[in-house]
Order: structure tokens, then sequence, then C-alpha cells
């Protein structure tokens, strides 16, 4: 038995970190090229970051006046033309553009020549060869159901559409329900925007959360990508409806309280070169970095070339797109560590800072990312940037010092991996101090969410918590009065992983998806490999909302949960220490009044477990055991404890039943 003082861990800026003394040097440098970068890009600080972000207003196919107006980038391009219905899909001279300075290209043809709806191609012919291509900045993108193409529309001639709802204030710490659209339903087919808004924004906000973060947005060619091979970066995926329909969704989660935060997906984009902008002008390199430096090939995709002008005119106008369009009120960047480093991060296990600072950091990449938080933040200050990055880069979500990047929050990835290696040993190994460090371990410079799985776990080859828990008996034994011993572990356990998990965080909580209410099996987008089936890309409500299955316990016990830790001045408070029992598997700490005591032992129960404590009265505040909750009913229901004095201070005497987890609060 070992216990451990009550302790705070108090923020300090950064740089304040010892071990960062050697690296002055690289920080500084790294500062200074932001700031050479920032001021070439506001012409000397005499215009703002989002004056340079402003390419959607000028490239793509925009409606002016009498006139429509096409502009495209192709430095390369020997010809481009305009082709679509409108010229049954052939080059007619009045449909071709005419160059400008600087690789532009523009077309100005009579609005009567265009009309809203029809399929449009750019044709471009470049030095040994030509072919059709999407406008890197097109709104709006479709696929034909039989001929499998992808074309741009020309633009509806519309009213702006009108939002309704104000985004509702930045919470004190963001609990974010990880979601995507085309599997949010329950049939095996793809979903729409129009009915997450309709179904699903309701049970996420009944449940607790106050930000959605929505994976796929982007226009993608290939649905199985989840998102990540992004083809039309200014253009929603039309598989789940309409801009305006999206635009909809985004104000009915403002009116039940929700923010919106979608995955920017800026690591990398699709090689495919008739949709993407692998390409536009025949080469390759426009926009991504020549020969191997320019291939992921562990994705099949092309990198970004972070250090040209264009490209950060093209994702930083990315940025304020969104923010302005569809009034989301932040992003989640994807690929973080792979934009960071040369190799990606591959094969690397970033056990010291040399990793952080040396030759195969991508300076550009850190830079981009530096300037993309100022020109969200500029945009929106109440804006939320996340960044998924495994490496631990220092400084990443850093808002201040030399060398800081900038985002308001990192993932706390490495505590998902340790929940996942914990489900694979035996209950009797699990390591309460190497559990402890994991959950409580970040810097104290930088805001983390934490997790216990996101979409990355339950991906094809893996499972979800509860499904890696309870293993096959999930498809016999999940109804209430089952009695199966390894679903009694695997409810009680996902319980508490998720308790420890949210209690523990070091600024905010992640949720993907009906893993709330322990979703069973894995995902799996329709594809050859598994005769293009949707079974297991949609969500099984169902199973929650039937009361002779355990599953609604689940979620029950997930809404009571972030009631507590959803309280407006929980995140602010330090976690502090208790106890630390790796012989009895016993946990507990502090944070904000409220008391969490965990007995992960299997079969050990413990009566009149004794731990110091502040003196006074504690009642119950939640219970994993009790029966609402999928429990065993083993403690007296809103039990109150009385704190008894010793030699050495106040002690509590509790009953910890095996597997089960209490909160308590000082009166």
């Amino acid at each position: 038995m070992s216990a451990f003082p009550l302790r705070s861990n108090a923020p300090e800026p950064f740089g304040g970190d010892p071990w960062l003394a050697p690296f002055r040097g690289v920080l500084a440098r790294r500062a200074a090229e932001f700031r050479r970068r920032l001021d070439e890009l506001t012409a000397g600080g005499s215009r703002r970051l989002a004056d340079f972000a402003d390419a959607h207003l000028v490239f793509g196919l925009h409606r002016s006046g009498s006139h429509w107006i096409c502009r495209e980038w192709a430095p390369r391009a020997e010809a481009v033309a305009l082709v679509g219905d409108f010229s049954g899909w052939e080059e007619r001279d009045e449909f071709r553009f005419h160059r400008l300075s600087g690789g532009v290209w523009e077309l100005i043809v009579p609005a009567s020549a265009l009309s809203p709806g029809q399929h449009y191609h750019l044709f471009v012919r470049w030095r040994g060869g030509a072919g059709s291509r999407l406008p890197v900045y097109a709104r709006e993108v479709v696929q034909d159901e039989e001929t499998k193409i992808f074309s741009a529309l020309v633009p509806e001639e519309r009213r702006r559409f009108r939002f309704r709802h104000p985004a509702p204030p930045a919470p004190a710490a963001p609990l974010i329900y990880e979601a995507h659209v085309g599997m949010a339903q329950e049939e095996p087919r793809i979903g729409s925007f129009d009915e997450f808004r309709r179904l699903t924004l309701p049970r996420i906000a009944a449940g607790g959360y106050n930000t959605v973060q929505l994976m796929a947005v982007m226009g993608h060619p290939y649905y199985g990508s989840f998102g990540y091979h992004v083809a039309n970066f200014f253009a929603v995926a039309r598989r789940f409806g309409t801009s305006d329909e999206f635009r909809a969704l985004v104000d009915e989660a403002h009116r039940l309280g929700l923010r919106v935060i979608i995955d920017l997906v800026h690591s990398h984009a699709v090689r495919n070169e008739a949709e993407g902008p692998a390409a536009i002008d025949g080469s390759r390199s426009l926009y991504f970095h020549q020969d191997e430096r320019g291939e992921h090939r562990q994705w099949d995709s092309l990198c970004f070339d972070y250090g040209r002008e264009e490209v950060l005119k093209l994702l930083l106008s990315n940025c304020r797109y969104y923010l302005e369009e569809f009034r989301v009120d932040g992003f989640r960047f994807d690929g973080v560590t792979s934009m960071l480093y040369r190799d990606h991060g591959l094969g690397r296990a970033f056990c010291g800072y040399g990793d952080y600072f040396g030759g195969n950091v991508d300076e550009d990449a850190l830079t981009y990312l530096a300037l993309a938080n100022r020109l969200i933040h500029e945009l929106r200050p109440d804006a939320l940037t996340i960044a998924e990055d495994v490496s631990g880069m220092p400084g990443l979500a850093a808002r201040s010092g030399e060398g800081a990047v900038g985002f308001d929050f990192r993932m706390a990835m490495g505590v998902s991996d340790l929940w996942f290696k914990l489900f694979d040993l035996p209950d009797e190994a699990w390591d309460m101090f190497s559990l402890h460090h994991e959950l409580v371990n970040r810097r104290r410079d930088e805001k983390v969410i934490s997790y216990v799985e996101c979409h990355d776990q339950a991906i094809v080859g893996g499972q979800t918590a509860m499904f890696r828990l309870a293993g096959a008996s999930m498809y016999s034994s999940m109804r209430r009065d089952s009695g199966d011993a390894s679903v009694d572990r695997a409810v009680a356990l996902h319980k508490m992983v998720r308790l420890a998990t949210a209690a523990a965080a070091g600024h905010g909580y992640l949720n993907f998806m009906g893993n709330e209410f322990g979703h069973p099996e894995w995902i799996d987008f329709p594809r050859e490999g598994n005769g293009w089936s949707y079974r297991y890309a949609r969500r099984q409500w169902s199973l929650a909302d039937d009361p002779t299955l355990r599953y609604g316990a689940l979620d029950a016990f997930d809404r009571a949960m972030l009631s507590v830790v959803g309280e407006a001045s929980f995140y602010a408070a330090p976690v502090q220490t208790v106890r630390i029992d790796n012989e009895a598997k016993i946990l507990i700490f502090e944070r904000a009044g409220f008391w969490f005591l965990f007995n992960f032992h299997p079969t050990a129960s413990r009566c009149d477990y004794s731990f110091e404590a502040r003196a006074g009265e504690y009642e119950t505040v939640l219970d994993s055991d009790a029966p609402e909750f999928g429990g065993f009913a083993r403690r007296t229901p809103d039990q109150h404890y009385f704190t008894q004095p010793e030699r050495f201070g106040a002690m509590l005497r509790v009953y910890l039943p095996c597997r089960s987890a209490l909160v308590l609060k000082l009166r």
C-alpha cells in the first residue's frame, strides 16, 4: 500500500520546462520564422491575416452582377476551358480562359451563358498532355450515380442562408461528441445532414455533451476513406446533402446549446487527379512536395509543401471559409504528427526531446500551424482548435511563449493507448501506478482532451472498448438478466474506465458516437472486401433504447458521469492524488470537491477501506454499482459518510465493492 499527499499542478508559461533549455535557440528560430512569415503575409502588419486568406473569394466560379467569373491557378497550363452541360462537354471558344499574371487563368462570360445546377469541369491542356479537372475552389461537387464521375455544379442564385441562432458561449471545458454523419443512422445506408440534424443532435444534447466534432464534412471521392482523403476542400460531401443542409445542421446544433467543430484534414490530400488538386495543370508538385517527400506511402496520399505561399493561401482560406460560410466553431486538425516530421513520425517512439528539435522536423509545417491558429483566433477569438498529435511536440498547444504554436488543446492519445493495452491483460496485472501516471501526465502549459476511445480504436482491424472487453458474449448475453460473468466484467469496467478518464482528464473529454452505450463490434465502410455492405457503417441506437438490454444502463451512466464533470469549475481544478494502492487495485483522487474512488480488483471487495480526507460529511454523488447503471446494488443508495479524527488527521471509511467506482462530495 502506498499513500500520496494531496498536491496540485499549478500552470507555468511555455518555456518554464527546464528540459527545453538546450533547445531555446531552436524555439527562438521558429518564433522568428513565424514572425517573418506573418509580416510577409500581412504586408508588415498593414492588413489582417484574414485579408491574405481570401482565395475562396477570388478563385472558383462566382456570379458577379451580370457575369460569371471563374479563376484557377494553373501556372504550367497552356490552355484552359470550361466544359459542361452548357457546351456539350466540348471545348468552345466562348468558354476559353485567358491567362493573367502569376499563373492565374480567368474566364468571364455573360450570366445567360450558365444556368444554376449545370455540371462542369475544367479542361486543361499542358505540355505533353491534357485532362478534365475539378476547380480546386469548387463549392458544390456531385457524383453521377451511373458513371461515378464527379462534377462541379454551377452555384444556385439563392438568398444567403439565414442563421437564426448564435453560437453558444464557449464552455468552460469541451465535452466532445465525435460523430460521422453518414454512419449516424440505424439503417444500412448513408445518413444525411438532415437526418443528423433531426434525429442525432437531440440525442447528443440530451446526453450532456456541449460540443459536436464532425468527421468527413469535406468532399472525398471514396466513402470508405472516413473522410481523410479529401479532394474538394471547399465543397461539403454532397453524399450527405447540400451546403445549406449542413448550415441548417450547424444552426440547429447552436439552438440546442451545442458548438460544432469539424475535422480539418490539412495533413495530406487525395492523389486522385480528376477530382482533387493533385495535378490541375499536369504537375503533381503544384501544391505538394516533389519526389518522395510528396508521397505518404502508408496513407496513399500526397503531402502539402507548406513553404509555398500558394499552399498557405489555399489552406488558410479553407479555415476562413468554414468559419464564415458555415459558422463552425473550430477545428480538430487531423494528422498533425504526419505534418510535423519529414518521416511523418512513422516507427518513432519519441523518447527524448531531441526528437522534437532535430532536422526531421518540418519547420514550414510548424509555421503553417501557427499561422492557422493565429488566423482562426483572429476571426473567432472563441473558436476551438485541437491538435491530433501522438508525438508530444512541446509547445503545440501553448498559447504564448517563444515557439508556441497556439492550439487550444491537444489530444491525450496515450490514455487511450494504455487502456487498450490493459484490456488485453488479466485484471490482476493492471498496474495502478502506470494507470495513474498516464491519466494525469501532461505538460503544465498545454491543455489536453482525454478519451477512452475515438473512431481510431474501432476502425477495421480494431474493436470498440465494450466489444474488446466482452468479446463474443455481446452477441448472446447483453440481456439485463443474462448473468454472464464476462459481460458483467465488461459492463463494470466500461463504466469505470470512462469515469476515471473523464474525471482525471486535463481540460476536456471526448467520446465517439455510440460508444457511450457500449456500441458493439467495429467500423467498416462498404468496400469490395465486405461485399459493399453497410452493416458496420451505422449506429444501432435501438440497442440503447431497448429496456431489456444492458446498453441503456451504460448510456444512463454516461449521462450521470457528464453531469459531474460538466460542472463549470470542474476542469479548472487540479487532480489531487489521495491513494494509489496497487495491491488492492484501488485508485483515489479528489477534484473540484469531488472524491473519486475506484476498486479495479476483479474479486476483492474492501470493507471499511480507510483513507485520508478533509474532515466532514460526504454524500454519494455517483455509484457505478447502482442498479440503474447495470450494477449489483452492493451499497446503500444515497449513503452518507462521516470522517473520523485520528492521530494524523481525518480518515474516511467506505465500502468499495470489487470492480466499482464511487463519487463522493463534501457537504
